[in-house]
């Protein structure tokens, strides 16, 4: 049975650094349980996480259960209006309270001793308490809530500790980006789906954060799928990828904290992101309705504006919005992972406007995620078989000398198919890692 001691890093661990060269990184850092185990208490632990969003419990006594960060949660909001996130495990045995994905609910109750909780996780029962004497103070048995919790723009974040900067601090150059994402067309509010598309993916956690900002492999992973478009549509979707896309206005950027930016939109919006799209059920019935109703240039303004927003933002580590989608990689072990997709509507819109969003929603998550799983599921197995091989390669546009501040907003960019994303989101790692693994030991008296 293994503690949380032995997980603890000994000194010869101290830093990580040898695990790192110019361009490189090693295997260990995805195939390692150790280091897995290590990420879960140093960086989980240690920063801002996405946890859910507002309109996911829109309603007094709504609640979701998710698994953050290794840790099950209980994410609820009070017949106030306030929100609240605590760790669903009973304060007695430490069991799972809550087994339900989510509903409305007044209270919790536990099943094995019956213990109860109210929807802000306050203790508010136990039976036959007077089996606990009078030293026992019920207050005290209440589940513990998150260390902080904050939100930005309905996007909710949590710390399982107090000692991390503001979520402002945390998000910097990314919060400018994310009110881009919410403020297109006519800004109505955003709300996710109830249900959700999950992926049980066999691979670590970061084979997935890799492509989530790695613009070099969508013509090859997606050929079969981009040539199947177009050979039946002609120029639509993604195939601004059959060029030499490095040489388009596209680009990757560095938004500092770990977190970075594809940018599709020059290529997507360059004359119309709606036109551009492949035949869907509906598109001329959906189109032509909008058209009758409000006209043709706000018609084609509001499709426009429904499209896939062609902005790959991915706020580390467990935020990704791709599209109009929320994508949410959750660590299970070394070599596992799910990785959920939520699809969004908008409210107060045309029924239109929210099938076309559902359809278009439908179409990367069945026919693009399967390539990219298979993907991420070689890349583990190539990783943990061949330990003759022991350095993974991110040193693409590394030494091309085509970076540039980017005058707009003076962060640095690259071309759409640089590792900018992987050597960006690495230097985070590695501080929140030497930085947790240092305070372990210094608490524990090692050090």
């Amino acid at each position: 049975m293994t503690t949380y001691s032995d997980h603890l890093p000994s000194l010869d661990h101290q830093p990580y650094q040898h695990l790192f060269k110019p361009g490189f990184v090693h295997r260990r850092l995805y195939i390692d349980e150790d280091i897995f185990q290590q990420e879960l208490l140093y960086l989980y632990g240690r920063t801002w996480l996405y946890i859910a969003h507002e309109s996911e419990i829109a309603n007094p006594n709504d609640f979701i259960t998710r698994r953050v960060g290794g840790r099950p949660l209980i994410i609820s909001r009070h017949a106030t209006g306030s929100i609240h996130a605590f760790f669903n495990r009973c304060t007695h045995r430490g069991a799972i309270v809550c087994r339900e994905p989510r509903g409305n609910t007044k209270g919790f109750i536990c099943g094995y001793h019956a213990w109860t909780f109210n929807i802000t996780g306050e203790c508010t029962s136990v039976p036959r308490r007077q089996g606990y004497g009078k030293s026992f103070n019920l207050a005290q048995a209440s589940l513990q809530p998150v260390a902080r919790l904050e939100s930005y723009r309905g996007f909710i974040f949590a710390s399982y500790s107090k000692d991390v900067p503001s979520l402002t601090e945390h998000l910097g150059a990314a919060a400018r980006l994310i009110d881009q994402w919410l403020d297109r067309g006519e800004k109505e509010p955003v709300v996710v789906q109830n249900g959700a598309m999950p992926f049980l993916v066999n691979a670590n956690w970061k084979t997935i954060y890799d492509n989530a900002g790695d613009g070099y492999h969508p013509p090859f992973s997606h050929e079969s799928m981009l040539k199947v478009f177009s050979n039946r549509y002609g120029d639509v979707d993604m195939n601004y990828y059959g060029s030499d896309f490095d040489k388009s206005p596209m680009y990757s950027k560095n938004l500092g904290n770990g977190h970075t930016f594809l940018d599709q939109r020059p290529e997507m919006h360059k004359l119309s992101a709606w036109k551009r799209q492949h035949v869907m059920p509906g598109y001329e019935v959906m189109e032509n309705a909008l058209i009758e109703k409000y006209g043709e240039a706000r018609a084609l303004s509001m499709l426009n504006a429904s499209t896939g927003s062609g902005m790959n933002l991915n706020i580390f580590p467990n935020l990704l919005i791709i599209g109009n989608q929320i994508q949410m990689p959750e660590p299970l072990a070394a070599n596992k992972t799910q990785l959920t997709w939520f699809a969004t509507s908008r409210e107060g819109v045309p029924e239109e406007i929210n099938a076309i969003r559902m359809r278009m929603q439908e179409d990367f998550p069945s026919f693009g995620e399967v390539d990219d799983s298979a993907n991420f599921e070689a890349c583990q197995e190539g990783m943990a078989s061949i330990p003759e091989m022991a350095w993974i390669d991110i040193r693409r546009h590394q030494d091309t000398k085509v970076g540039a501040l980017d005058p707009a907003d003076q962060l640095w960019r690259e071309p759409m198919s640089s590792d900018l994303h992987m050597r960006t989101y690495w230097q985070r790692w590695q501080a929140l890692m030497n930085t947790g693994a240092t305070r372990t030991l210094v608490e524990a008296g090692v050090a």
